[in-house]
Formats: structure tokens, sequence, C-alpha cells
């Protein structure tokens, strides 16, 4: 194996060549207290940085094993390795020559502690990997700059972030607690009955839009209602109380701008654990919680969106239903239903992105238009049949329309942020203004048809690439000429989750889908196969910018390929 002094020599020989020089880089060079490994490297200094890894003996690195023996803190672990990398090439950063040259890269971490492909702990090592960008003076290469860059620059930020006595230890050990902790609340739910807890003292309001950070100024504290209360207890905080929101129909109500979509967000971004003082780091979900809404304009492949729109004019069937530009109330169905085939129990709406004739149709026009007219069966009449029939929940934020009390097993108020339980005066209301609307759709929710995809229906080529993958932040992907729309896929937080969703998607073609196959169990498939071998499993080789995610984002971005088949 090469050494750090032959790599340096390696770079000033080079200083000045053309770009192609840096090609014979590729290898692993031992630096003494680890090994950097250049695993791919670019054309030119325009194109993507160069791929490299560097692994860190764990004698070298000294993490205690407390710390990584357990998967949930080798993951919370990994996670904080990955931040003070990060926060370390931001201080360092310093361009000098063409395009991405001198330029030091790793995933940038959201809110949330996700498993990344950019960071592995065991037993024997600790590996990092990252992108530079090696040095060039238009296409010619800086040698002297990319030997400082790989040979000091590295080789610091090693010393400064991946070795156990430099790190600050009671912060690190928060930082794996807090995730434990977070993993141990959401453990205790279904003991609970419940589908969510928010502790008390969360901060829910985010800096903005853009900015997933809590909001600092004028946030309200969050305080459960006294008949919600409930108190779980974790190893390292000790008994927390809070909210807890029961299995069933849940409606949030409440004026504009008092926080109920607030709430509602908290509880999407429940599925996931997040650093310590992100203000819902102890707000936790059902792993298997999943938002729908209306999205015009999607395709929707081989549905039976049956339960909720039937009796189309010219009888049309709806039990396989198929449209490259779904409606609004179309759209809504067929997310309901592809999100409870790809394993969904608790749904999670908010009427401000939901079809409003999908939600409800009131007396008056159910007067105006007879039901044999009306192919839609709202939500309202179905939200229960899909509880007791099915036993999924729902979480619905809901200001418009008081017909909802009638299915709500609890009503919960936002008033300036501050919860309320008027589940009983919801019901006397209910009780005492009777809305007269008749019940739609039969009495029990439907059958749910589980989908054979087409294997051949999923075309990751394009041109001379027999895989050509592309993602595009948190909203878009492409699969070889074909590009999907995620943008209201609500609950993926970091690109890299939608990068191994690509990578997913051709990995599950490959291996797990058949003409016999059921689009759940190829996800299942594919989820299990993450599971044991890590996200190393959907690659030919290591990257360093994949993230996890869940089969419910897999099957969602599977969903809406144009040309998607079923058999």
């Amino acid at each position: 194996m090469a050494t750090q002094d032959d790599l340096y020599d390696q770079l000033h020989r080079l200083d000045g060549q053309s770009y192609g020089a840096y090609k014979g880089l590729k290898g692993k060079y031992d630096f003494g207290k680890f090994v950097l490994h250049i695993d791919h490297v670019q054309g030119d200094p325009f194109a993507a940085p160069s791929r490299v890894r560097v692994v860190v003996p764990q004698v070298v690195a000294g993490f205690p094993r407390q710390l990584w023996e357990l998967p949930c803190r080798a993951i919370a672990l990994t996670d904080y390795l990955t931040r003070e990398f990060y926060r370390a090439t931001q201080v360092r950063q310093r361009p000098s020559g063409s395009g991405k040259s001198g330029l030091i890269g790793i995933v940038r971490p959201s809110q949330a502690v996700l498993n990344r492909s950019a960071a592995r702990v065991t037993k024997e090592t600790v590996e990092l990997r990252f992108t530079v960008g090696l040095p060039a003076f238009g296409r010619r290469i800086a040698g002297r700059q990319a030997a400082e860059l790989l040979c000091e620059s590295v080789p610091a930020l090693v010393e400064e972030t991946l070795l156990y006595n430099a790190l600050d230890g009671a912060k690190l050990q928060h930082h794996v607690n807090t995730a434990e902790d977070a993993e141990e609340l959401r453990s205790q739910l279904a003991a609970h009955n419940l589908v969510a807890f928010i502790a008390d003292g969360a901060i829910l309001p985010r800096c903005s839009g853009v900015d997933d950070h809590p909001l600092e100024d004028q946030a309200v504290p969050f305080k459960s209602p006294e008949s919600l209360r409930v108190t779980l207890r974790c190893r390292h905080a000790g008994e927390i109380t809070g909210m807890g929101i029961p299995k069933g129909i849940t409606l949030i109500v409440g004026g504009g701008y008092h926080g109920k979509s607030t709430l509602l967000r908290a509880v999407e971004a429940g599925i996931y654990n997040h650093v310590p003082n992100d203000g819902r780091h102890q707000v936790v979900t059902n792993p298997t919680a999943a938002k729908v809404r209306a999205e015009d304009g999607r395709s929707i492949a081989g549905v039976d969106i049956s339960p909720f729109i039937d009796s189309l004019p010219q009888g049309k069937s709806t039990q396989n239903f198929s449209t490259p530009n779904a409606s609004g109330s179309t759209s809504q169905a067929a997310n309901t239903i592809e999100a409870i085939e790809a394993g969904a129990t608790v749904l999670l709406v908010d009427e401000d992105t939901s079809a409003t004739n999908f939600m409800i149709r009131d007396r008056r026009m159910q007067a105006l238009i007879a039901k044999d007219r009306e192919p839609i069966t709202p939500f309202i009449d179905k939200v229960r049949q899909l509880f007791t029939d099915y036993g999924i929940s729902t979480v619905l934020v809901m200001g418009g329309s008081g017909d909802y009390f009638d299915v709500a097993d609890t009503v919960i108020a936002m008033d300036e942020f501050c919860p309320q339980d008027v589940t009983k005066r919801a019901k006397a209301i209910a009780a005492e203004f009777k809305t007269e609307r008749d019940r739609e759709g039969g009495e029990c929710f439907g059958t749910l048809v589980p989908r054979i995809i087409r294997p051949d229906s999923i075309d990751p080529s394009k041109g001379r690439h027999s895989v050509k993958l592309r993602a595009r932040d948190v909203d878009q992907l492409q699969i070889g000429t074909e590009a999907i729309d995620l943008s209201a896929v609500e609950q993926l937080v970091e690109p890299g989750q939608v990068r191994a969703i690509a990578a997913a998607i051709v990995y599950a073609q490959r291996y797990h889908m058949t003409s016999t196959t059921l689009l759940f169990e190829a996800i299942t498939a594919v989820m299990a196969d993450i599971d044991q071998y890590g996200l190393d499993c959907l690659t030919e080789w290591p990257m360093g910018d994949l993230v996890w995610f869940r089969g419910l984002e897999l099957a969602a971005a599977i969903n809406r390929l144009r040309t998607l088949q079923i058999e």
C-alpha cells in the first residue's frame, strides 16, 4: 500500500499536467492513523467531485463500545460524526482554482437523526465518506494545492472530527442518549393505545418554510391538556409527560393561525428522531404514519379507488383505475389507497392540502345532486370504516366542517398554540345541531386490492447508460428518461433519501420484482436487505450520499412513475 508521502510526491509530480492524469490517484494510501481510499476521480474540475473515504482503526478512533453497540446508538453516533465533519468543512472551505477545486463536501444533515451511508462505525473501524474537488487551474492540475488538500487538510479534519478524544464527549453522549430516548418513547405508543406523543415543553413552530430549525422568538412551549396527558418513561430523561393522540379518528381544530397545521407537521416529523434542542426531540409518531393529500396532475396506475370513487359516467371502472392526469379528489383517493397498500396504519390529513369534494359532501349538495349522479364517496363516510375494518387511524386538521364531529373519537382545539381537549363539547354540538346529511358509500370500507408491478415498465436506461439516475433536492428524481415528482411526498427531509430511493427502485426491479410478486412484498424485501446489509447494497460501489428512507416513500416514488404498468 502506498503511503501519505508517496501521495504527496505523486501530486507534486502531477503539477501542471493535464487534468486527466489525476486518474492515476485511484487507490488507497496509508496515513498512519488512517487509510485514505480514493474511489473515484472526477473527469474535469467542473464535474462531480471525486469520491474518497477515510478508514480509521477503532484502536485509534477510540469510541467506547457503549456508543455503538446497539443499532439506534450507532446511527446516532454516525449522525453526530457526519455533523461534526460537515461543520468543520464549512469552517475550512478555501476554494482555489477552477470549478470545484479545493472543496471538501459531505451530505448536509437535516434536523433528523438518520442512518446515512456517509459514516459507519464497527468494532474494528470508523469510516467516513466525502467528496473533494481536486484542484486545477483551467484544465491543468494544481498539484501543490492538491497535496495540501489531501495530505494536510484531510488529516486535520480526521484529527478534529473522527477521534473520540478530540470531541466533546458529554455533547456526543447527550446526542446519542436523546436519540435512544426517542426510540424508547416511540416503542411505548402501542402499549398506551397511541399513534403519537408530544412532550410537554416541546417547541413545534419552525423558523420558516425553508428553515427547519426551531423558532426561538415568541414560540409557545407545548402544554398537554390534562385529559390527554400521559406519562412515558425513557432510560436517560426519565419520566416525560405530554399529550398522547389515541388510536382512532382525531380532529385538530381551531381558528386560523392558532397552530393546527403546526401540530400536524410535528406529528408528521415524529416518524424520525431529532437532534437535541430541536424542540421536537421528544415528539414521536407511529413509524407507519403517512401524510396524504390531493395532488393534481399526478399519474395513477391500476389502483382500486372504488371505495372512494365509483360508478363513473359511461361505465368506466375504478377497480383498476389509471390516468396520466388525476384530479384533486382522484389523486387523494389514490394516495390514500396506495399508502395503505404500502403499510400505513395512520393517515395524516390537512384540509388545506385536500380536495374539498373528497373530504365532505354536505346535506344541501346531497339534496341538489343525487348520489346516483355523484361518483365520489367523501372521506367523512369512509374514515370510520377504515378504523373499524382495517385498524387504520386518522389524524385530521379540520377547520371548516363540523360534520366531522360525528365520526371523531377525539377533538383537539388549538388556541394560540395551546391544545385543549374539546371532545365532549364537540359531541354535544353534534347532538344539538344535526347535520341531517345522509351517509354514503355503504356499511363497509371495501376491499383493498394489492397490485403486482410489471418490472419491464421501470426502465432506468438512458442513451448509452444502462442505468441513469438523478436526484434533485427532496422533490424530484429521474429514472432513465422519466422524471418523478415527489413534491407531495411531504415526509422526505433530505436529498440523500431521494438519491437512495432512486437506487432502490432499480434494485427492487432487478432483484425483487417478478410477474407474481406483490408491490408490498417487493418493497418489504428491499427494506429487509437494507436493514441487513446497509444502504451499500443498493449501489455497485460505496457511495457517501445515501440516506435511509421508509418503504412508504419508496412505494410513493414507484407509484408516481408515469411509465408504471400493473400486471
